[in-house]
């Protein structure tokens, strides 16, 4: 399973990977950056990849490459390479596209089913300066069966739509899926946003179209550090860094709030400021 998209990989990837290794499979989930360790883009069976599988699969990789061919990867290349090693024996890889999507690193395996999350603007410098050229090099990774989550923009709609067409693949057009009860209750418990509970409905339909089983009950036992995530009852954090993610956390936040803000100078600030203060 691959997921491209500009927000909501990573959440979305997780409840469909926690969900799945619930009902009994081996699942490998890879995602990027990490926030406090490396560990942490590696995911097996539950919990991040401890250092002694990771060393392990490191040694094994090394040799397997060789000098030559090891010094011509970059970092994200390597890492990819090295959650395959660690994924070998999985039932299901969920893989997360770091930057754009055709020719990104992940996108050498084939796939079961592309998710595309929500596309906003980002990473101009490297995937073009409009919502169709971002789309484009996202979208263009598919192959034969597609989700398409819920979009801010009717362009991403249009740009998916082509390519499918291109490719011969199938499209599923998510419009705002169900919510069964048990997971808005789940979702009230844990303080999630909006933006939380339609990426789990994602996870939802991702996982009935590979009829994958799950109980949803599961999501209880589910942390998403770093996506609107409650370090104290009333401090919340969040890694969302672009246009559409400060808005969608805008919504979720109280009229009252202190917030504390922080960015690389290659972000849009400006913009990201100006939605957190509508």
């Amino acid at each position: 399973m691959h997921l491209v998209g500009t927000n909501g990989k990573g959440s979305t990837g997780r409840i469909l990977a926690h969900l799945a290794y619930k009902s009994g499979l081996n699942v490998g989930h890879y995602t990027s950056p990490h926030i406090l360790k490396f560990n942490e883009r590696i995911w097996l069976d539950g919990k991040n990849i401890s250092d002694e599988v990771l060393e392990t699969a490191h040694q094994r990789l090394f040799r397997l490459l060789g000098q030559e061919m090891r010094d011509a990867l970059s970092y994200f290349e390597y890492t990819t390479l090295l959650a395959f090693v660690v994924f070998q024996n999985c039932d299901l890889m969920v893989l997360e596209a770091g930057l754009g999507g055709e020719f990104d690193a992940t996108n050498v395996c084939d796939k079961e089913l592309s998710i595309i999350t929500p596309i906003g603007i980002d990473h101009q410098a490297f995937l073009g300066e409009t919502i169709e050229e971002i789309a484009g090099t996202k979208i263009r990774s598919i192959q034969k069966q597609v989700l398409l989550a819920p979009q801010v923009y009717d362009e991403v709609i249009e740009v998916a739509r082509e390519i499918v067409l291109e490719k011969g693949a199938n499209i599923i057009v998510g419009e705002g899926t169900p919510r069964p009860r048990i997971l808005m209750c789940i979702a009230k418990e844990k303080g999630w946003p909006d933006y939380l509970i339609e990426n789990a409905s994602v996870a939802l339909e991702a996982l009935d179209i590979l009829e994958l089983k799950y109980a949803i009950d599961d999501l209880k036992s589910l942390e998403l550090f770093g996506r609107f995530y409650a370090l104290t009852p009333n401090i919340r954090i969040d890694v969302g860094h672009n246009p559409l993610a400060a808005s969608a956390i805008e919504k979720a936040l109280d009229e009252k709030v202190v917030l504390i803000y922080n960015s690389l100078d290659d972000k849009d600030y400006e913009e990201v400021l100006r939605s957190l203060k509508a």
